[in-house]
Order: C-alpha cells, then sequence, then structure tokens
C-alpha cells in the first residue's frame, strides 16, 4: 500500500519504456521490507530542465536518469559529486527537503564493478581503452577509466566536434576520432556508449580483426543481453561484459542513496532481470 509515507524513487529517460531498473528497485524494495516504490518517468525530450524543477522539495526522493538528460541532469543540479563533475554528467538526482538538488554519477562506479566481474583478467592500465559515443553515458566511462589509471582513452564519435568537445574536458589523455581504426590495434578494452544496439538491430561499426586478442569488450546496452555488437565481439573470439551487469552495480549505490540502506543480498538480481529479458520482456 502507497501511503504519504511511502518514499518515491524513479528511473528518467527517453525512451525508459525498456528499463528494468523498476523490476530490479523494487524487488529490492519488497525482500528488504521497505515502504517504498521505484517508478519511471517519461518527460519529453525538450522538457527535462522544467521535470526535475518540478520535484524540487523532497516529495520523491530521486531519480535515476538515463539517455538522453544525464548532461541536463547535471545542469539542474545545486551541487554534485566530484565524479559527476568530472564527467559533465549525472545518473542520479536526490531531491532534498531543503528544495536543493543533489546530482551523483554511479556510472563509473558500476561500470568498474562490472567489468572486474566479467572480465577478471583486464588491468585497464595495461592499454588504451576505446570508448563509442559522446554523450552522458561516455562521459561517465572516461572519468571512470581515467581516474582507474587508463593511459588513454580515445573517443570516437559520428560527429567529430562533440567527441572533440569532450576530450577538451578532459585533457591530454583523452583523444577523440570519428573513426575507430587508430586506436583499434593496441585497445586493451572498448565500451559501446552510444544507444545503437537497443531493442535490436546494428550496433556500432568496428573493425574487429584489427583488434588484438586480449581485447575486452563492453556494451552498455542491456536489452537486448547478446547485441548484435557483442555478438561480434564473441565471434572473434574476445571476452565481452554486457550492460545488465553495469545496471545492476550502479544501481546498488542509488538504492542506498534513496532508501538509506543496501539492497537485501538474497536477492538474485541478474537471475530475476534474466528471466525477464528471455521472456522477451
Amino acid at each position: 500500500m502507497i501511503t504519504a509515507h511511502t518514499r518515491v524513487a524513479g528511473v528518467a529517460g527517453a525512451p525508459v519504456r525498456h528499463s528494468l531498473s523498476p523490476l530490479l528497485h523494487n524487488a529490492w524494495l519488497a525482500e528488504a521490507g521497505i515502504d517504498g516504490v521505484y517508478v519511471a518517468f517519461a518527460p519529453p525530450q525538450d522538457g527535462f530542465p522544467a521535470f526535475a524543477e518540478g520535484l524540487r522539495g523532497g516529495a520523491i526522493v530521486g531519480i535515476n536518469v538515463t539517455i538522453p538528460f544525464k548532461q541536463q541532469a547535471l545542469a539542474a543540479a545545486d551541487f554534485a559529486s566530484d565524479l559527476a563533475r568530472a564527467a559533465g554528467a549525472a545518473n542520479l538526482l536526490l531531491f532534498h527537503e531543503n528544495g536543493r538538488i543533489e546530482a551523483r554519477n554511479t556510472d563509473g562506479e558500476g561500470l568498474l564493478q562490472a567489468l572486474a566481474t566479467q572480465a577478471p583478467q583486464l588491468d585497464v592500465k595495461s592499454g588504451p581503452a576505446l570508448v563509442l559515443g559522446a554523450g552522458g553515458a561516455a562521459r561517465g566511462a572516461v572519468a571512470a577509466l581515467l581516474e582507474a589509471g587508463s593511459p588513454q582513452v580515445i573517443v570516437v564519435n559520428r560527429t567529430l566536434d562533440r567527441a572533440e568537445q569532450l576530450a577538451q574536458t578532459f585533457g591530454s589523455r583523452v583523444r577523440a576520432f570519428d573513426r575507430p581504426d587508430w586506436a583499434a590495434p593496441d585497445a586493451a578494452l572498448v565500451i559501446n556508449a552510444t544507444s545503437l544496439g537497443l531493442g535490436g538491430g546494428a550496433g556500432p561499426v568496428l573493425p574487429w580483426k584489427s583488434l588484438p586478442d586480449t581485447a575486452v569488450v563492453m556494451d552498455m546496452v542491456y536489452k537486448p543481453l547478446r547485441t548484435d555488437f557483442l555478438a561480434a565481439a564473441e565471434e572473434r573470439g574476445l571476452t565481452i561484459v554486457d550492460g545488465l551487469e553495469m545496471l545492476i552495480r550502479q544501481a546498488i549505490p542509488a538504492f542506498e542513496a534513496f532508501y538509506g540502506s543496501p539492497p537485501p543480498p538474497q536477492v538474485d538480481e541478474r537471475r530475476l532481470l534474466l528471466d525477464v529479458l528471455e521472456a522477451g520482456g
């Protein structure tokens, strides 16, 4: 039963219908016996600033933010974590009772923990990382990789100007290109931080034969779980990391921020979400 005391949180994106975050957070809430609920919001593409402004005051404790609103989320905040500022994007907004909005970025933490879980042999310090995309998700990835010691991050985006703007934000260890060919032969890690492949269909194009045999390939897209991008990497014989693991890992600190306690360990999050994905949900 939802009452005046129920802590309400959610996720905002466009599109957001595909999101598994409500299923994940509500399963945690039910298992923990917390009086809370987690819902999905779909602000209009040009309406996120007004949407965020309308949530001031804490009636809703916070929201996760996904494509395409992560940079707008940071701009809407009154103060932000160091990582969110470094990334230039936020995937988590908290609405305090005093009316102030706080921005955080848990994408980087989720990314690094997903890599540690599914590609434990990877040392991000061993070679360049290739990040495909220049939006909020890419910014979070670049910030996390630099903090983890990656010697160089190559940002590849079809619109070169956007990649160059991102690179300038982070300094000399980040370079920008509109094709992935330059960095592919040396890449220790490749990350799809675009929405290409979401819901099925072709993902980003890579010179797969040029990648070293030790390269790890990650896709932030998790629906479908095995995107065309990851299928191509598997066919090449490379270690893959899926977006579902990142979704789970970035959600853990968000849940704690919303509800004041970590998720209950009894929930098998991956199995729960896999069941839905395998059923076509």
